[in-house]
């Protein structure tokens, strides 16, 4: 019996050793994405409201980081922002005036800025139930995004896009990072805001230059995900060009709804997976971007990556003969220049330095290289290589209409 029992307990020490517990549960995300405009007015209650979401009769530590461009482009606004959080102390504790940050690729091309805003988080004893407010770019974002996503595992945020690029596209995903050891967003992470708030008239202070790399990504959206606003791009270029309100409005909220819906029912929010449909242009835009050091923004290298990979696409047969010059056309009526001499420079030995962008842009997200293209307007494909004598051929093309 005693020899029994102990074969019995042998057998059950080797089964728990060998045995597969499956941890399975779901977390359902969910946040607000609102437009407006006179975020700041005290008349204003979406601020306030949306502070107010969960626990509406508490009041919330708030600190704020601000874009040190925007604040010296738009005089008084960080004056604003404190009268609103007194207008609705209630709801808004503000612990400080809002922290100047500096914008663009410079907040994300040094973690020192990372650790001095987790110092401030720190300082002014923001907890998991106080609020890190961002207001900026898409690279401001980044980088405030991954500091409440990292301290106390997780701060809410809430961001306030100020450029097209912010909020039709970055400032309504779930990307946090930023570069280090020379790879773009090599530390970050996947963590959905707790809101976005979209102020139109913040974009009244922005050069046309900025307001014009924007675009690029409601032109690329529309390429692979709606025929429809492809044709609403081509028919009120006019109107966007010259930043007509009424118009940019509207591409703003139908790029972010597009933009949205992929992340919500594209099956991986996170990207998981080997794809990511929603770069169409970008394996080459990455690349440009880091060789000209950022003086190319980060839409005008999409732009030229929407124009190089939709030539790629007619001399592969994937795409209508004629669709790719209709393509570059619209992106040069919206106020685009389709070429950079970095896009034609070579190595040493002769090799095109653009294509190292295809083994860059399989690196970061690992897996199979899986590159967006086109099969037809408002249609993406999806291929898992490239013919670097193709490529070549395209930018052949791009160079031969600019010298035109």
């Amino acid at each position: 019996m005693a020899k029994l029992s102990e074969s019995v307990s042998r057998q059950a020490v080797e089964a728990t050793d060998t045995a597969a517990h499956v941890q399975r549960f779901a977390v359902v995300y969910e946040y607000p994405v609102q437009f407006t405009r006179g975020l700041f007015d005290p008349s204003n209650r979406v601020l306030a409201d949306t502070v107010g979401r969960l626990e509406p009769d508490r009041r919330h530590r708030c600190l704020v980081f601000i874009d040190d461009g925007l604040v010296e482009e738009a005089p008084g606004l960080i004056e604003r922002i404190e009268a609103y959080a007194r207008a609705h102390a209630e709801r808004i504790d503000l612990v400080g005036t809002p922290c100047r940050v500096p914008g663009g690729e410079r907040i994300k091309m040094d973690l020192h800025f990372v650790e001095d805003m987790q110092r401030r988080v720190v300082e002014h004893r923001i907890d998991r139930h106080s609020y890190i407010i961002a207001i900026g770019g898409g690279a401001l974002l980044d980088a405030v995004g991954l500091v409440a996503a990292t301290t106390h595992r997780g701060i809410r945020l809430i961001r306030v896009p100020t450029t097209v690029l912010a909020q039709n596209d970055s400032g309504v995903g779930v990307k946090n990072g930023v570069n280090h050891m020379g790879q773009k967003n090599l530390v970050g992470t996947f963590a959905p805001p707790f809101a976005v708030l979209n102020d139109l008239d913040l974009l009244d202070s922005l050069p046309a230059r900025e307001k014009i790399a924007g675009m690029a990504e409601a032109v690329k959206v529309a390429l692979i995900r709606d025929q429809a606003f492809f044709l609403w791009l081509e028919h009120n270029a006019d109107d966007l060009a010259t930043f007509q309100p009424g118009a940019m409005a509207w591409m703003i909220r139908r790029c972010a709804e597009l933009h949205m819906h992929q992340i919500a029912h594209g099956g991986d929010p996170f990207e998981t997976g080997s794809a990511r449909p929603l770069d169409f242009g970008h394996w080459s835009a990455h690349k440009l971007e880091g060789m000209t050091r950022h003086h190319l923004r980060h839409g005008e290298a999409v732009a030229i990556g929407i124009a190089l990979d939709a030539r790629y696409s007619v001399l592969m047969g994937l795409l209508e003969p004629g669709a790719d010059e209709r393509i570059a056309v619209l992106l040069e009526h919206l106020g685009f220049r389709l070429w950079h001499s970095a896009v034609a420079m070579t190595t040493p030995e002769g090799e095109l330095v653009l294509l190292e962008g295809l083994r860059e842009f399989q690196e970061h997200l690992g897996g199979e290289l899986t590159i967006t293209l086109l099969e037809g307007v408002g249609r993406g494909i999806e291929v898992h290589e490239m013919d670097p004598q193709v490529v070549r051929q395209s930018i052949r093309w791009l160079e031969a209409r600019q010298a035109v």
